[in-house]
């Protein structure tokens, strides 16, 4: 409370003190539910009378109104409230604080930040409405967007709302998200002709980095995370084996070291790095090297082949066409870890089966060819 003195006024529960400036500052007191309060009204200087401050008294005690003190502390209340709402950015970071290792975090970041952040950072899961998600879905669709570009968008909506959820942080989406129809089954490969002119090409190529991870792509199918993971402690030429550590699929896993895989790997060049396509500074690699571009256009590969993927492809493509290896084989080679991926390849399989289920009919049709050619001559007397 002020230290100078307090002069009465007419009204009861109004009082005023003189400031050194001159001005005066009014006072009320009341009581409310058994409580003395004393709130400052204001100055003379900014239009305050005891009048004024009188029937902001009357107002207060008729409950018509909030004393400063309740002001502040529903303010309080109101901001504790917002800093206690887990909206999607909140939990979104505490997902990725939760998960350091997460795969494609950059991708997730920058999508949430793309497609999300401006109409869900500062929502709640519970929030979200029917008219929410469509209103995203039409404006991701204008921007002309691929399906399953807003389909990972969503996906990322959902899974984030679901980790809220699960760690009891607040109430997730209630309802299904519906999401778009995604054809993405894209099965890539080159013609005879276009992997001659690329192994040509390959052989030309000054970048020895380059050219020999396309190799190891089209000899293994490794992917392209794998490929820039791969370090020499994983390379056993004595068992002829490769381990891929961490893939797609979950658990570490081990396929062949086959002949072209290892004679292209024995004459790689030993950069001092762990890494056998190491980035900058010997470090993890987290791009391509640019020369790729370069090698598909001399190979006159098609404008939308993609390199590394695919001629993991054409690796599956010409293992399941040959009709020597089953799906399963094919799976396991691949590091599926569902069957459904490598249903894609089927039907190239079915196709070499086919082809070989078709010899008999040659086979019969040159038989019959020589019993008729037989049955001619023994009727000519011969």
């Amino acid at each position: 409370m002020p230290k100078q003195s307090r002069n009465s006024t007419k009204h009861s529960g109004v009082f005023f003190v003189e400031l050194d400036s001159g001005d005066q500052t009014f006072f009320i007191r009341y009581k409310k539910d058994r409580k003395l309060i004393e709130e400052r009204a204001g100055r003379k200087s900014q239009g305050w009378t005891a009048a004024k401050a009188n029937r902001l008294r009357t107002e207060r005690l008729a409950g018509k109104s909030e004393s400063n003190v309740e002001k502040r502390a529903r303010e309080k209340v109101r901001k504790e409230s917002v800093e206690n709402r887990w909206t999607f950015q909140k939990i979104f970071d505490e997902y990725l604080a939760s998960r350091p290792d997460l795969k494609g975090r950059a991708n997730d970041v920058r999508r949430f930040k793309s497609y999300l952040g401006k109409s869900f950072a500062n929502k709640t899961p519970e929030e979200v409405t029917h008219f929410d998600i469509n209103k995203l879905k039409e404006g991701l669709h204008k921007k002309k967007l691929k399906p399953a570009t807003i389909r990972h968008a969503l996906e990322i909506l959902n899974r984030t709302a679901n980790f809220a959820a699960k760690r009891g942080l607040c109430a997730g989406i209630s309802f299904v998200v519906e999401m778009p129809r995604v054809n993405n089954i894209k099965t890539e490969d080159l013609t005879p002709e276009e992997l001659s002119r690329l192994i040509k090409v390959l052989d030309e190529e000054q970048d020895i980095q380059a050219s020999n991870m396309l190799r190891i792509a089209l000899y293994t199918g490794m992917r392209r995370g794998e490929l820039f993971s791969l370090k020499w402690s994983d390379v056993n030429f004595r068992r002829k084996t490769i381990t891929i550590r961490d893939p797609k699929g979950g658990l570490d896993v081990t396929i062949p070291l086959n002949k072209m895989a290892e004679e292209v790997l024995k004459e790689h060049p030993d950069t001092a790095s762990e890494f056998v396509f190491p980035g900058e500074g010997g470090q993890l690699r987290k791009k391509t090297p640019r020369s790729l571009n370069r090698i598909k256009l001399k190979a006159q590969l098609p404008e939308d082949f993609r390199m590394l993927h695919g001629l993991r492809h054409v690796y599956a493509s010409h293992l399941a066409s040959s009709g020597k290896v089953d799906l399963y084989t094919l799976q396991k080679l691949l590091t599926h870890k569902s069957p459904l991926m490598t249903q894609r390849y089927a039907h190239l399989r079915n196709e070499a089966l086919m082809d070989a289920s078709n010899v008999i009919s040659e086979i019969i049709k040159q038989e019959t060819n020589i019993i008729e050619l037989d049955e001619l001559k023994t009727g000519k007397g011969e």
